[in-house]
């Protein structure tokens, strides 16, 4: 993968509405900041563009410099509430007032609260509980094995396989990152327990049979009989494009699963909470899934995920033997609750769904413009991803990514570092706040560093 450049360079300067750029970039006096990072934490924990976050208000992020940029970040798909959002902090402000800090499992009521909002979110509220946690892996790793034990104790240890896809990405701890798809990632586990299992995802430009059927050979080919599958996992939408399941093929796999007892899991730690227009992806599909792994946007702010589940799964452990040290601690969740009820209040998810309008042509233009080196453009809502690829093929160019992501941050557009198999990916994913003016003046500004860098 690229790395940034942390020696600062002269550009022009930008002062608009939403936007200013007013000392080189990387800011120089930033440089030491960044190189006494390096002697106390892995070098893992760089690679994100060269800024010194100080402010984040709605969808501008400053540095202390006068600096100040649009976000198409959202704290990697954390803020859709916006950055900082009052009623949050509000909320957090009163809970650190009352004094109450850490729980443990101990009850307190706004994690009643929480777990009533949530369950209101349900595909069947009345059928689905709320278990809250820390992380999504944490999530992931809980819906794994809340799927192996509905199959083991109404079938046996025989159905025991995890299916889930090509490119995926679950987390980062193990039973997640066995569940995802991308190999680079698991290079560390050496002996793969041979019980998760990966297909191809129908994202029509990768992998570009979209087939149901494709699914049904690959677990022929593999000597997996449906009988033996214990769960299927899946992205709403993969985070290495976005990447999107086709409707029919979604409900296909819900009939397949359904026929065989297997336990459906949606990903959504990236993909819910408004961010494709609708509460959550898997809604645009037409389907139920059995658990739904949520994290990220469920409170705009502080870590805090939870696995919404149908209640029979979700109620095979008793008491005091699935849980979670911080589960509800009280910041996360009165942070989670101001979180939803301004959902409820503030039209973010149909905001998302209108500048999702706006914002998929405009890229589907940029696109048409380079279609050599731009590969596709996939995206809903306030999600999208444009792939960047060696001249005339489908191979991903992570170096010119990069070169575009660079020109968007010296212009004052902040972006996370490029995704996808390859570094190749651009993600473009703004707070659900974003207003029309600021999205298209953030589009024009990618539009002006992909000429830059491509023209």
């Amino acid at each position: 993968m690229a790395e940034y450049n942390l020696t600062p360079v002269a550009v022009p300067k930008v002062e608009t509405t939403y936007r200013s750029i007013k000392t080189k970039i990387p800011v120089p006096e930033s440089i030491p900041i960044f190189n006494q990072l390096k002697q106390s934490e892995p070098r893992s924990m760089m690679g994100q563009p060269p800024v010194l976050w100080h402010k984040a208000e709605d969808f501008i992020v400053s540095d202390r410099w006068g600096n100040r940029w649009i976000d198409w970040s959202s704290g990697v798909l954390v803020t859709n509430a916006g950055h900082g959002h009052p009623e949050i902090k509000k909320a957090l402000h009163e809970m650190i007032d009352q004094g109450l800090l850490a729980t443990y499992v101990f009850i307190h009521e706004k994690r009643v609260e929480l777990t009533l909002l949530l369950q209101s979110l349900a595909p069947q509220p009345d059928n689905y509980s709320v278990f809250l946690l820390t992380t999504g892996s944490e999530a992931v790793e809980n819906c794994i094995k809340l799927s192996k034990t509905a199959a083991l104790e109404k079938f046996g240890p025989h159905k025991k396989i995890i299916v889930s896809f090509n490119n995926a990405f679950h987390g980062r701890t193990l039973g997640s990152q066995l569940a995802g798809g991308l190999e680079g990632l698991k290079k560390w586990i050496v002996d793969r327990d041979p019980t998760f299992v990966q297909v191809p995802f129908p994202d029509g430009y990768k992998n570009e049979d979209t087939s149901f059927e494709l699914f049904l050979k690959t677990l022929q080919k593999r000597g997996i009989k449906p009988e033996n599958i214990a769960g299927v996992i899946f992205e709403s939408y993969q985070g290495v494009g976005p990447d999107f399941l086709p409707v029919d093929y979604a409900q296909q796999l819900e009939k397949f699963c359904r026929k065989y007892d297997i336990v459906i899991t949606a990903d959504e730690i990236q993909s819910g909470f408004g961010r494709t227009g609708k509460m959550f992806c898997y809604e645009h599909y037409g389907i139920q899934p059995d658990l739904i792994a949520c994290g990220k946007g469920i409170t705009s702010s502080l870590p805090l995920a939870a696995v919404i589940g149908r209640k029979e799964i979700m109620n095979l452990y008793p008491p005091g033997s699935m849980t979670s040290t911080h589960s509800a601690s009280p910041l996360p969740v009165v942070a989670a609750v101001a979180n939803l009820k301004l959902f409820r209040k503030s039209r973010f998810v149909e905001n998302a769904a209108a500048m999702g309008k706006i914002l998929m042509p405009a890229l589907e233009a940029i696109q048409q413009k380079y279609p050599d080196r731009l590969g596709c453009v996939h995206g809903l809502g306030l999600v999208a991803g444009i792939q960047v690829v060696k001249p005339g093929t489908k191979i991903p160019d992570g170096e010119t990514a990069l070169k575009i992501n660079v020109a968007c941050l010296q212009k004052g557009l902040l972006m996370f570092a490029p995704v996808g198999v390859g570094g190749e990916c651009i993600k473009i994913c703004p707070p659900l706040s974003i207003t029309e003016e600021a999205l298209r003046e953030s589009i024009e500004v990618l539009g002006e560093a992909v000429d830059q860098v491509l023209g």
